[in-house]
């Protein structure tokens, strides 16, 4: 820093300062300083300020998976948000598991984020007790859980299927299955699950079928190979309801490979409003979820809690809604 001070002819607090983006030195003087730190390939340090100031600028998140198009809508959004504020985000996969969260939520509290956000309102109890004993805003999303740690923004995964089985009891279909990963993993998936057997439950349809594609996270090639494993024996159900909008169209594959007729041998349902879901043919029958809203509204949610120390939980409810397709 003494090294940019002198190239610039300032003291090395204003160098400090401009580097910060303080707004008590001009514009014009910021822009100088960060030209001489870039020539001399001087990157600012901020631990020290974190040290001081007890902000470390970003906030920590999890994901269960980088892969899924809808959960990197959700990231864009929220990362978007967050650097309007300066605020970056340090990102941890837990591929579904649980217990991969806790691990990280360790790891990612050791370096002192300025909040956390977590994918999911299901943890371990590990988790929750360490997240109690903290001091910092804590923001569970893609859910509406039943205990939330903090605040909520997020959408009802067992009224999202419900969207699907009554679309599907209106089209006259009642022998229904639904494929998703294996127990144990992917826990808004067996949300889902237990949404789908709920509401035909409900309108008096058979017992739903549970088709086991493989352990979570499940993709395309999940589906295809599951159904095609099934053969033609598919066609005893009215329609496959698919954990989302990939698997799907991997059953949308292998069924018409097996020479079945989509939807008048067998109807096939998505979740997500996933591209794949759009451009496919047919197009695939889904569930809209908000996933930049999501986004959008964790930032905001962060905004009021960093800025005000904002502590009621806020609870937003973005919703879901029935995208008819041609598979059904």
């Amino acid at each position: 820093m003494r090294d940019v001070a002198k190239a610039v002819g300032m003291s090395p607090m204003t160098v400090s300062r401009a580097l910060r983006d303080d707004e008590t030195v001009s514009a014009s003087t910021r822009a100088r300083v960060r030209s001489a730190a870039r020539d001399l390939g001087y990157v600012y340090d901020s631990t020290a300020q974190a040290f001081r100031t007890q902000k470390s600028g970003f906030v920590a998140v999890t994901l269960p998976s980088v892969n899924n198009a809808n959960f990197a809508e959700t990231f864009r959004a929220l990362s978007t948000g967050l650097s309007a504020r300066g605020l970056q985000i340090l990102l941890g996969s837990t591929n579904y598991r649980v217990e991969k969260e806790e691990e990280l939520v360790g790891q990612l509290l050791a370096r002192n984020p300025e909040a956390l956000v977590l994918t999911g309102g299901h943890h371990t109890e590990s988790t929750r007790a360490v997240l109690r004993d903290r001091k910092l805003p804590v923001i569970e999303m893609w859910d509406l859980p039943d205990a939330p740690l903090g605040h909520v923004v997020g959408f009802s995964n067992t009224r999202a299927m419900q969207h699907i089985v009554e679309h599907l009891v209106a089209t006259g279909r009642r022998r229904l299955a639904f494929v998703s990963a294996s127990d144990g993993a992917d826990m808004r998936g067996a949300v889902r699950r237990q949404g789908v057997i709920e509401a035909a439950r409900s309108y008096g349809l058979p017992d739903v079928e549970i088709i086991d594609a493989g352990p979570a996270p499940v993709s395309m090639r999940h589906g295809a190979r599951v159904i095609s494993e099934m053969g033609r024996k598919v066609a005893r159900f009215d329609a496959l309801v698919c954990v989302s909008d990939p698997v799907a169209f991997g059953c949308l594959a292998a069924v018409q490979r097996l020479g079945l007729q989509v939807p008048w041998d067998l109807a096939i349902t998505g979740f997500g409003n996933f591209e794949v879901a759009q451009v496919s043919h047919p197009r695939i029958t889904t569930v809209a979820v908000q996933a930049e809203q999501i986004g959008q509204q964790v930032a905001q949610v962060l905004a009021a809690a960093l800025d005000d120390g904002m502590t009621a939980a806020t609870i937003i409810d973005v919703g879901s809604q029935l995208v008819p397709g041609e598979t059904s």
